[in-house]
């Protein structure tokens, strides 16, 4: 591999996401507590989505801390739906969430249109507001993550799961989480800490990669797929540890790697077993987790409350895959073929 030590906007901009998250937590974070407590207090029957790419993954992590923590379902809905086929929504005492970098895209400001004229409330978490989806929503958090000029997001990703944890706590009174968000800047430069250099070989040697969580953490994982992808133009696929065990864990042999996402949670064993299963089929799998002394294991600081690990894992996969990007000779800021703000309708 041909390593450039050109520094690249999107290694400027990982190395941003602690002073991001810290402006969060001075300039933000009572208001996003506040909108999760007014939501709260509406008694939603439950909430739907609206989201792409990156800001799907969010909108995954979404659906999975707040079904966990609240019992409410959250269910996606295509765009497409509304934009495309102008499909009338019943969506009476439901939160419509939209999620967006750039607020940009036409399809998902129909949507949001489409389910308040259904009866939906309308809220949006953008990291520019000003922008279509932010001028038609009833209510917007913004991430505040600032400019973003490298193609593949990375801080606005960060601070929008921050923001969704910041959400949560409110509408669940969660004073635990609450005191975590307020500490987790310092573990997050930790994090920017992590040496992951013992995976760049595996990755660049695979054919294919599977990026396995379960959770919470599966957002992340699909976040990594697409990012290897992007930046590296390394084919990934993402897995959930139940999901791969149902057929494609048949795929991976010699030439595959895995990244697995340690939840930590109840679903840990799942994980594991996906990652047993994995090595015996002779792809190397590497276990991204806060545990030492566990084989092929990259390591990221424990943050104190187990809904910001994913967070903490995202990051130190950020920094392993631009410098990864570099290695193979690619261009992280500019993948070709790929738009800043894809437009779709």
């Amino acid at each position: 591999m041909g390593k450039t030590d050109v520094e690249t906007v999107m290694f400027r901009e990982i190395n941003e996401i602690p002073d991001v998250l810290t402006r969060q937590v001075n300039e933000a974070l009572h208001a996003y507590l506040e909108a999760g407590r007014q939501a709260a207090a509406t008694s939603p029957r439950g909430f739907v989505t609206s989201a792409r790419g990156t800001s799907d993954h969010a909108a995954m992590f979404f659906k999975y801390v707040m079904e966990l923590h609240t019992g409410l379902p959250v269910a996606s809905i295509g765009p497409s739906v509304a934009s495309v086929y102008k499909t009338p929504l019943k969506l009476d005492d439901f939160i419509c969430v939209t999620i967006s970098q750039s607020g940009g895209s036409p399809d998902l400001a129909a949507l949001q249109q489409a389910a308040g004229k259904g009866g939906a409330q309308t809220l949006a978490f953008l990291n520019e507001t000003n922008s279509p989806v932010g001028e038609g929503a009833a209510s917007v958090l913004p991430v505040l993550a600032g400019e973003e000029k490298a193609v593949a997001a990375t801080k606005s990703f960060v601070s929008t799961l921050f923001a969704i944890l910041s959400f949560a706590a409110g509408f669940t009174g969660d004073e635990k989480l609450e005191t975590a968000l307020r500490e987790f800047p310092a573990t997050a430069r930790a994090a920017l800490g992590s040496d992951w250099s013992k995976a760049a070989l595996p990755l660049a040697r695979a054919g294919s990669v599977f990026t396995v969580g379960r959770g919470p953490g599966l957002a992340v994982a699909a976040e990594a797929a697409l990012k290897l992808k992007e930046t590296c133009r390394i084919h990934a696929e993402v897995f959930s540890a139940a999901e791969v065990l149902h057929g494609p864990v048949v795929l991976a042999e010699k030439k595959f790697a895995a990244l697995l996402f340690d939840p930590g949670d109840a679903a840990q064993e799942s994980v594991a077993t996906a990652a047993r299963l994995i090595n015996e089929s002779g792809a190397t799998s590497l276990w991204i987790s806060t545990r030492e002394g566990v084989e092929n294991t990259l390591l990221v600081p424990a943050a104190s409350h187990i809904l910001l690990q994913p967070l903490t894992q995202i990051m130190g996969f950020y920094k392993f895959v631009e410098a990864l990007s570099r290695n193979l000779g690619e261009n992280a800021d500019a993948p070709i073929g790929l738009n800043k703000v894809t437009v779709t309708v």
